[in-house]
């Protein structure tokens, strides 16, 4: 037994199992590819336990030999489940087989720590105001004060997830945006606690990190993560659509008012007014434009955020250099950042798409967002040290090359191999596909009544217990409306009820209940048992025809010579149909049927790739075999 293997076996002993066989392999070949340098996407299904299965060689990578592996995964939630539970156990386990135990660190973005010049000096004018306030946000600013200087006495960072309970306007009163920070200027610099959790994570041989800083690091020369010899990115297969999310900016004509109003005091009448007019213009070129892409570099909104530009680059000059002034120089930050993200919607370039936006509650605003993000991802990461891409679904459409493609490993640029470890679930005996071919295409129109009756029938034969997914928070709405008329007798929970947790959470402890909704639950819903026994999925998640992202990312394929069909819409909606149905069978005791309602899965030429990316179910047309499944699982005669 290899000595990764022994501590893999030591690790879940601890925790009262034994290694799966899928487990193992996954220790195996991310050990390799440690050793070779080769980039890997590595396919590890739900139940493998893959946080193990990339933890511990790389904790056996960076035992005594001065290395350090970053581990990178989608969400601050998932980071601090890792912090908490998987690498404690991993790092006892090492320490058990090797003797030696190495260090561990968990690093976020700035404005995930407090900042001491904030929570001291009140530096926007208006903590004063609030903590002399006899209200809740008053005093949750009182206690998170309070806690900051507790977190310095104790030497730890006052990272957000330990402090007091508050709400985000709460957290802005001791938290400072990335380009208001002071930097080595501050009063206060000595003491802080985002430097002190940078220092933490120099001195760590593993440092865990989120897909979120991973792309701040990419973008800006890599100063916000340590040197690090490799990468391992888990829950890779949302890595495209967070990097892109870090990279798209937003300016509103609210934001340029605010932004000038901050600046007033320092600037002459005349610099100030031409700053606010700017908001004023930007605004009416906003309310000339279509919503949608822009692409003429006379569009009236192009031409506006060149004005608000060369407007904030006059005030940013103006303003100067004053760091014994905070206040000032804070607002001249944000007076910077304003102007790079109008600089950029201005300048229309290829690389980017910029679109209008418009919303009943926040209006309208501009938007830039990268084209691609493989150019990115090839060259501030693949180029710089060896990667390893790790999730349940990495494999589309029967092969790793559609996600490959999009994070930018090309094959004829950079070596990289797939592996898939497989599943510890059985499938075909454990779940049912039900592909519809009868019912109606979607349309524009809304959801068909003939597909309404179908998802009535279906949770009436599952007794509640089913998740229903929706391309669209008005068609869920429209399903859970149809179904409490047709099934007085049953609960049917939408999203938009309730905050999501709460959702969740009756579903999970009520099992007669269901839980319809949209993206969120396509990927965000751990639910093993009988209380989810059967997922309905209404509509194959195509992006919408009017997301002027997508358009563009599937022209540009056109343009080179590809399929931006197959290449964008079929590998997005592949990706989410094989999350959505994998939310199905989540323990080796689970069983249940998924029903896709969409007849194009069974019918379209795409049909056989976005099939192919889904759990290998058992599949019937027949929605009588489906609803008998469902009604014996149930208990009913």
């Amino acid at each position: 037994m290899s000595e990764a293997r022994a501590i893999l076996a030591t690790a879940v002993a601890a925790l009262g199992g034994e290694p799966r066989e899928g487990q193992e392999t996954m220790v195996d070949a991310v050990e390799g590819a440690l050793e070779s340098g080769e980039h890997l996407l590595i396919q590890a299904g739900t139940g493998t336990g893959k946080s193990l299965g990339y933890l511990v060689p790389a904790l056996r990578r960076v035992t005594g030999t001065g290395e350090r592996v970053v581990v990178a995964t989608a969400t601050l939630a998932l980071q601090n489940q890792l912090a908490t539970k998987d690498i404690p156990t991993a790092l006892a386990a090492v320490e058990e087989v090797t003797g030696q135990t190495p260090k561990a660190a968990v690093l976020k973005g700035r404005t995930n720590y407090a900042c001491l010049h904030r929570s001291r000096s009140g530096s926007d004018g208006q903590q004063e105001a609030l903590i002399g306030e006899t209200t809740q946000l008053g005093a949750e600013v009182l206690a998170l004060r309070e806690w900051v200087e507790e977190e310095v006495e104790r030497g730890t960072v006052a990272d957000r997830d330990d402090a007091p309970a508050h709400t985000a306007r709460a957290w802005s009163q001791v938290s400072i945006p990335t380009r208001e920070c002071l930097g080595s200027s501050c009063q206060f610099f000595a003491e802080c606690r985002v430097e002190l959790s940078r220092e933490i994570a120099r001195d760590a041989d593993l440092v865990v990190t989120n897909h979120a800083l991973l792309a701040i690091n990419a973008m800006h020369g890599r100063t916000a993560l340590p040197e690090h010899d490799a990468v391992i990115i888990d829950e890779a297969h949302e890595l495209v659509a967070r990097i892109t999310n870090a990279a798209t900016d937003e300016l509103t004509p609210g934001l340029i008012d605010r932004t000038a109003r901050r600046v007033l005091d320092w600037v002459n009448d005349d610099l100030g007014v031409d700053f606010l007019e700017s908001a004023d213009e930007f605004r009416e070129a906003l309310d000339e434009s279509e919503v949608g892409r822009v692409e003429s570099t006379g569009a009236p909104i192009v031409y506006a955020a060149a004005v608000v530009r060369d407007v904030a680059r006059k005030v940013a000059s103006a303003l100067g250099q004053h760091k014994d002034d905070a206040e000032r120089s804070q607002a001249t930050g944000a007076v910077r950042e304003l102007m790079d993200v109008a600089d950029r919607i201005a300048a229309l370039a290829d690389a980017d798409v910029v679109w209008v936006s418009e919303s009943e509650v926040m209006g309208r605003a501009a938007h830039v967002a990268p084209l691609n993000v493989a150019g990115l991802l090839r060259n501030q990461v693949f180029s710089e040290s060896t990667t390893i891409l790790t999730s349940a679904t990495l494999s589309l459409g029967g092969g790793f090359e559609p996600v490959a493609r999009t994070v930018g490993l090309v094959p004829s640029e950079l070596e990289w191999e797939g592996v898939d470890v497989g599943s510890p679930f059985d499938y075909k005996s454990q779940g049912i596909m039900y592909l519809s071919r009868t019912l109606p295409r979607p349309g524009r129109d809304g959801m068909s009544e003939e597909v309404k009756d179908q998802i009535a029938e279906l949770v009436w034969a599952a007794g509640g217990r089913t998740l229903g997914l929706f391309a669209s928070r008005r068609a869920a709405e429209q399903a859970a409306e149809h179904v409490r008329r047709a099934l007085p007798g049953n609960t049917i929970l939408c999203q938009g009820d309730a905050q999501l947790p709460e959702l969740t959470r009756r579903f999970i402890e009520e099992p007669d209940t269901s839980l319809f909704g949209t993206l969120s639950l396509w990927q965000g819903i751990d639910v093993p048992g009988e209380t989810c026994q059967l997922v309905i999925i209404e509509k194959i998640p195509f992006p919408r025809p009017d997301d002027p992202l997508m358009r563009a990312r599937s022209q540009a394929v056109d343009d080179a010579g590809g399929n931006g069909f197959m290449s964008v819409s079929a590998t997005h909606a592949a990706l989410l149909l094989a999350q959505g149905s994998g939310r199905l069978i989540r323990r080796g005791t689970d069983r249940g049927v998924v029903a896709v309602l969409d007849p194009r899965l069974a019918t379209a030429r795409y049909g056989s790739f976005l099939r192919a990316s889904m759990p290998d179910f058992w599949v019937t047309h027949d929605v009588e075999v489906a609803t008998d499944a469902l009604r014996r699982l149930r208990g009913a005669p």
